[in-house]
């Protein structure tokens, strides 16, 4: 059996030349049960990136414990926000490809377009396979983090570059890897924004909520707090916001160790006793809804911050496959193609 992956039979090299590019989001269960969770979960959790502590330790404890008890309590969240179609991530990220391809086909330039997750199915290796087949040689990875981050972005390129390991002939790669700051993505956030204070009033405070990391990575060297910071500064600058119009927090984090603050739950618990009880927030780490925008921040934390004496609260929707969105990612992606 050959060591490297090669061109099948029918696929000549007369047929090479192809661009493609490549959306890569994070993952999601095949559907909100405990054992598609433990599966996805036992994936997810065991890649170093994610977790960073010894190997051994961690893999008694995911197997030994959490993936005993999670899995059916995630599998419980994951149903509140299931739909017809599926994971909200899955359908979202999906209808973003079918977007993409549609702009490039218009604008007469040949580009295929693919979707995979990084964690579950369509896998990273799966995919880049059928690329490879179908004549791609030229591939522009865009992964669909806008903020760099060890444990998203690193890791997507990680997958990636062990599937080619495998390969007997490579494409020409270009990985981008943060448009925390890009022009475009600023402008369509802040128009989401704009939109929502246009329907329904400007809020005492607007809440930019990332997704949250450990504060020990921000000391090793991961840059994701200050591009989180970067995409605030920047959006808010463009909304014409005051200090203290806004405010950033960081969400979803896990385990006993301190994460990166203010945590988002924790603000929205303190902000009623400040007065302030006409909110809107908005998740900027998110490029698509998925468990974390549509069940923690749009119903946990409404809970939190109503129960706390909140009045007004709304989330603002991820720039999901609205058409300047997908007009954000062709720009991203063309000078590369």
């Amino acid at each position: 059996m050959a060591k490297y992956l090669g061109l099948t039979k029918d696929v000549g090299h007369q047929v090479r030349g192809k661009t493609g590019v490549l959306l890569v989001n994070l993952g999601t269960p095949d559907e909100p049960t405990p054992s598609a969770l433990r599966r996805y979960l036992a994936e997810f959790l065991a890649d170093p990136r994610v977790v960073e502590i010894p190997k051994l330790v961690w893999m008694l404890i995911l197997h030994g414990i959490i993936l005993r008890v999670r899995p059916a309590k995630s599998a419980a969240l994951y149903k509140q926000v299931w739909t017809e179609q599926g994971s909200p991530l899955m359908d979202i990220t999906r209808r973003q490809a079918q977007k993409l391809a549609e702009h490039f086909e218009k604008s007469g330039e040949d580009v295929s377009v693919d979707f995979c997750m990084r964690y579950g199915q369509p896998s990273v290796s799966s995919t880049l396979q059928r690329m490879h087949q179908e004549g791609v040689d030229k591939m522009v990875i865009l992964p669909l983090y806008p903020q760099y981050s060890a444990p998203t972005t690193a890791s997507a390129f990680d997958a990636i570059a062990k599937e080619l390991a495998t390969w007997r002939y490579l494409p020409a790669l270009h990985f981008i890897n943060s448009y925390h700051d890009h022009p475009d993505f600023i402008d369509a956030l802040a128009a989401s924004i704009a939109k929502d204070f246009e329907l329904n009033g400007q809020p005492q405070k607007l809440v930019l909520s990332y997704h949250g990391m450990p504060e020990r990575n921000l000391h090793l060297g991961d840059p994701y707090y200050c591009f989180c910071m970067k995409t605030t500064k920047l959006v808010v600058e463009k909304l014409g916001l005051t200090g203290d119009q806004y405010i950033t927090t960081f969400q979803s984090r896990f385990g006993k160790a301190k994460w990166l603050t203010p945590y988002t739950d924790a603000t929205m618990e303190a902000l009623p006793s400040q007065g302030i009880k006409d909110i809107a927030v908005v998740c900027p780490a998110f490029s698509a809804d998925c468990l974390e925008t549509l069940e923690e921040i749009a119903g946990e934390n409404r809970e939190i911050f109503e129960q706390a004496g909140g009045e007004e609260y709304r989330y603002i929707a991820a720039l999901n496959d609205n058409d300047d969105h997908i007009q954000m990612m062709a720009n991203i992606v063309k000078p590369h193609i």
